[in-house]
């Protein structure tokens, strides 16, 4: 089972199973309790997510660039000076496996109601068979 979650939502060890940050940037102040595991690749680039909260990209935009950033070979340095390798299809093909043998849930930073958040992207792309 495969779910989401704002990481600042109430914790449901039972029902969360594993949880999973992903995020570039863990927030200022974020106790790593929050979450079992940070899998900083896993989250747009630094560059991206501002230009969506800028409002310098549209929401369908910021879904195309971070689809295509999933699925980048090679290092990604200029782009986010964050991940150094970009070991992707591993990372979502783990997170994918793990979903199907238990309970994983996706966090962010984002708001517990925002619809137009990465990790329901994320999502989707793992319940689909692109990965």
């Amino acid at each position: 089972m495969l779910k989401t979650k704002s990481v600042r939502s109430a914790i449901n060890r039972k029902g969360d199973g594993v949880r999973i940050l992903v995020t570039r940037i863990r927030a200022r102040g974020l106790r790593a309790s929050r979450y079992d595991v940070w899998m900083a690749n896993l989250g747009p680039s630094e560059r991206l997510l501002s230009a969506f909260q800028d409002g310098k990209v549209s929401w369908a935009q910021f879904s195309r660039e971070y689809r295509k950033e999933l699925y980048l070979d090679g290092p990604i340095d200029r782009r986010s000076r964050t991940i150094k390798n970009h070991g992707q299809k591993f990372t979502l093909r783990l997170v994918k496996q793990l979903a199907t043998a238990g309970r994983v849930t996706l966090l962010c930073n984002c708001a517990a109601d925002q619809q137009e958040c990465h990790r329901h992207l994320l999502r989707r792309l793992l319940l689909s068979n692109r990965v």
